[in-house]
């Protein structure tokens, strides 16, 4: 199969405009099918999930993560290593750029997908890139379409709110099977509901020369800010009626 040739600067001065770029059509369909077969397996129909109560119930978040390269899984390297997406992300971030992980994320059926979050503070110029690839097509039978609000990579914090509350100028995003999204870390995004079956995307989360390993455990939601590690709500930002 041909590979799709992009024009990196286009895409990368997009990409800062815009706050993320999708790109149908970026990986082979072949191994996108060798991978979707992979996290089925490890999945199946309905794992366990990693958060508290606590977790589960504000952030109106449900996904199961897994990090296949950590547990010696050397097949999504492929997505890595692949030249286009190389160049892309060196046009994007500069040299010296560091791939911080391979994190799957899974969301059963009848799950609440992700509400509206950034993925790490907005304050200062450090962020993550977001890389997401899908092996497999969102349709809207099943649901977790992607939504995300243009330019809010430029407007601070979050607003606090409903936290799956519909957004004046929001875009839904339906990647099919073999589409590539790029996401900064500080735009405003969220994931629908999951209707029926299960959804997952792949995310090769990486950042710019000097970002700090840890630079998504505090993640922002409208209605808190929650620190992984330590599994806490470290800001309470429910607005009072």
């Amino acid at each position: 199969m041909t590979q799709l040739s992009i024009d990196t600067a286009k895409l990368a001065e997009t990409f800062w405009k815009e706050g993320y770029i999708h790109i149908p059509g970026f990986f082979d369909t072949a191994l996108m099918d060798e991978l979707t077969g992979l996290i089925e397996e490890h999945f199946g129909l309905d794992p366990n999930f990693e958060h508290n109560e606590e977790f589960l119930s504000k952030a109106s978040t449900e996904v199961v993560p897994w990090f296949p390269q950590r547990e010696g899984v050397p097949n999504f390297d492929a997505l890595e290593q692949d030249e286009r997406l190389l160049a892309l992300t060196d046009e994007i971030l500069g040299e010296g750029w560091n791939s911080q992980y391979c994190m799957v994320m899974f969301s059963k059926e009848g799950t609440a997908g992700q509400a509206w979050h950034q993925d790490c503070p907005p304050e200062g110029k450090e962020f993550n890139l977001n890389r997401l690839v899908y092996t497999s097509s969102i349709v809207d039978e099943i649901g977790g379409q992607v939504v995300i609000l243009p330019r809010s990579h430029k407007m601070g914090e979050l607003t606090a709110g409903e936290p799956h509350e519909d957004l004046s100028g929001e875009v839904v995003l339906k990647p099919q099977k073999g589409d590539l999204v790029l996401l900064h870390g500080h735009c405003w995004h969220r994931v629908l509901p999951i209707k029926s079956k299960h959804r997952f995307s792949t995310n090769l989360r990486s950042g710019p020369a000097g970002t700090p390993e840890d630079i998504t455990d505090i993640c922002v939601y409208r209605n808190m800010r929650y620190q992984f590690s330590t599994s806490e709500v470290v800001v309470d930002r429910t607005v009072s009626a």
